[in-house]
């Protein structure tokens, strides 16, 4: 949403429906936050996204974006070419690189990295560990008809000799050759391509790509690249796999951080793909004793990989696993689709998201148990080999173009800020005018100038958490509480009272509000007049509502000297630097800047912050990699701009609130 937008609707605020307590307002659940307790960070890697456009990127202030899914198991940097498994025919597809002469530059993986650098996102790329990559820039396939024979399927639209690799009679065609489609790809293979991406872009370190996923789903690969990998994933193969590859990306890049091993789901904890792939085949008692598993000791497969990075790391004296991380996606009947479906599914939706969190929640699917996944993923670190932090590079709780889906990712993204994880990226990224992305606005941007949820997650609770959900974090800027709650209920608007505690006197609490009163914007409600204790208020149904709480006696001051200096000019068009320096003797943790201009000036095009601007009136806030001006420390930004006749400097600069000395 642009400031214009926002702008726009603020004025009808009042008239809203929801504006005062309506009369079929029911008496909700009560909410208790308790800013002192349970503080701890909560990593901005949490709001990434898997191949979000730059618009929605830019706006969002991306933390993380991810290249990753299926085709990119078998992806080749030099021709720029992936095979699409079994998604699309086992096909070989040339990439969108302009000037194929000139690969390795230009392909999809380096106008990928390209795009983040323009946005201040963190990259993660997918390596290979399946060990084959694409031969060539074409369109061969892995199944094809004229070779191996009639099949059920075919690519009749595009390359008719492509078959699904599924015989008439429903077996799958076996003994193919994969150097059909694809060549031998190793360690040398990844060293080569971290070569070209340090060589063009720095290491993780000086601004490269910061994370790499050790491939995808392996637990899958029999079905998903069965034409070159026909046999599922055991234990050893991935510690094989995982050791050369891994280390392969450490060498070339000890900056870089990596994931795995990506496993496709909840099963994954317990099974490695060669156990899915025989106990698919078996049946009956195969799942209780799967043979790979009973091979290894009896060991559940997570617990054995995490075993196994820990001994690579105490017998070389490296780290080659970084993150555990494991997918997600909700099982329950419907919830996962793209479309809302009806009530009870809606529901179901809201009440699913439990499984990431709630010992007491028994899935309601196949699963048929409590999940409990962030805590039983960290318990199995913590057992296994402490200090891996923890990822979730694919979920989706569906409906992301309905309101409900946007209600379920508000609450995921609380889920994850509380529950501690380390990294996660949504798959797929919804449209920048979807529901779905006003979930993240709440958190990223819900004033449309940069506003965002605070980054230290403290203890909030909901005597109903089903019904009003409630996340609650302090901002490090200007110490703002901030509460983010999500009414589940799809008909009935709550009123509840929420208690805050620690507070020594009264507030104006700014209120942020999506909802079915307007799926195109965030409305800036009517304040909350804050007490001592706390508020009462409405929340509507189908809402998440975003309450900004001063902190008691204001922001907090900053300490600093702001430089202000024209670098260009030309025309009506011109280029400035701003230089904020720290002069105090704590670091300033977060930071936004406010300058206003006297003759007009717009800005038109910024970097290293991200910039607003209303009326005369600038603000630039920090990106997450330059949030810290440490004592003695300073942080430089700079824009393009328009001017008319003059362009005199901004007199005054402020940080967080504070007056700046100028230089």
């Amino acid at each position: 949403m642009t400031r214009k937008a926002w702008l726009a609707v603020v004025a009808a605020a009042a008239l809203l429906p929801w504006a005062a307590p309506p009369a079929r307002a029911a008496d909700g659940p009560a909410l208790t936050v308790d800013p002192s307790a349970s503080r701890h960070a909560i990593s901005p890697y949490v709001y990434g996204m898997n191949f979000a456009a730059e618009d929605l990127a830019k706006e969002l202030r991306l933390p993380v974006r991810r290249w990753g899914g299926n085709a990119t198991s078998r992806y080749n940097y030099l021709y720029d070419e992936t095979n699409r498994g079994s998604d699309w025919y086992f096909e070989n597809v040339p990439g969108p690189a302009p000037d194929p002469a000139k690969l390795p530059d230009g392909s999809e993986t380096d106008q990928f990295t390209d795009q983040d650098r323009r946005t201040g996102t963190g990259t993660l790329l997918t390596v290979p560990l399946i060990g084959w990559t694409p031969k060539g820039r074409d369109y061969t396939c892995g199944f094809g008809i004229a070779k191996y024979g009639p099949q059920q399927g075919a690519d009749t639209q595009w390359r008719p000799d492509c078959g699904n690799g599924v015989k008439p009679d429903g077996t799958n065609v076996t003994g193919n050759d994969p150097a059909d489609t694809s060549v031998p790809a190793g360690a040398q293979y990844v060293t080569d391509w971290l070569s070209h991406l340090t060589g063009k872009y720095g290491r993780a370190d000086a601004g490269g790509v910061r994370f790499y996923n050790l491939d995808n789903e392996p637990d899958l690969w029999h079905a998903t690249h069965r034409d070159v990998h026909p046999d599922g994933a055991g234990y050893d193969e991935m510690r094989r796999q995982t050791y050369a590859i891994a280390s392969a990306v450490k060498a070339a890049d000890p900056s870089a951080r990596t994931l795995g091993p990506v496993g496709w789901g909840f099963q994954s904890l317990t099974m490695s793909g060669l156990d899915k792939q025989t106990c698919d085949r078996e049946g009956g008692d195969c799942w209780s004793n799967p043979p790979d598993r009973a091979a290894h000791g009896g060991v559940p497969f997570a617990d054995w990989y995490l075993r196994q990075m820990k001994a690579y790391e105490q017998e070389h004296g490296t780290r080659i696993l970084d993150y555990f991380d494991e997918h997600i996606y909700p099982q329950q009947a419907g919830v996962s689709s793209g479309d809302p479906g009806d009530a009870a599914t809606q529901e179901l939706r809201l009440r699913s998201t439990r499984q990431l969190w709630d010992p007491a929640y028994t899935d309601e699917s196949w699963i048929g148990q409590p999940i409990n996944y962030i805590p039983r993923m960290r318990e199995l670190v913590n057992q296994n080999y402490p200090g891996t932090k923890l990822a979730i590079t694919e979920y989706n709780w569906g409906a992301l173009g309905h309101l409900n889906g946007a209600l379920a990712q508000a609450d995921v993204l609380g889920i994850f800020g509380r529950e501690g994880l380390d990294l996660a990226t949504l798959w797929a990224p919804p449209g920048t005018s979807d529901p779905g992305a006003y979930a993240f606005r709440m958190y990223r941007n819900y004033d449309g100038a940069g506003a965002s949820f605070g980054e230290t997650s403290v203890r909030a609770s909901s005597a109903d958490q089903g019904r009003l959900a409630v996340y609650a974090a302090e901002r490090s800027s200007d110490k703002a509480l901030t509460l983010m709650i999500v009414n589940k209920s799809l008909t009935d608007d709550l009123t509840s009272t929420v208690s805050i505690a620690g507070r020594s006197g009264p507030a104006t609490g700014r209120v942020y509000r999506y909802g079915g009163a307007d799926t195109s914007a965030i409305v800036r409600a009517p304040d909350a007049a804050v007490g001592a204790d706390g508020f009462t208020s409405t929340f509507p149904a189908s809402s998440i509502t975003l309450v900004e709480i001063p902190a008691d006696g204001g922001p907090a001051a900053a300490a600093c000297e702001a430089g202000y200096s024209v670098q260009r000019q030309w025309g009506t068009g011109f280029t400035a630097q701003v230089t904020v320096a720290n002069t105090g003797t704590s670091p300033i943790e977060g930071w936004t800047l406010g300058f206003g201009f006297a003759a007009g000036q717009r800005v038109t095009q910024g970097w290293n912050a991200a910039w607003s601007q209303s009326g005369p009136d600038v603000t630039a806030r920090n990106l997450d990699w330059n949030r810290t001006i440490r004592p003695g420390g300073s942080v430089t930004i700079g824009f393009n701009g328009s001017s008319g006749g003059t362009n005199p400097p901004p007199a005054a600069f402020k940080v967080n609130g504070a007056a700046c000395t100028t230089r």
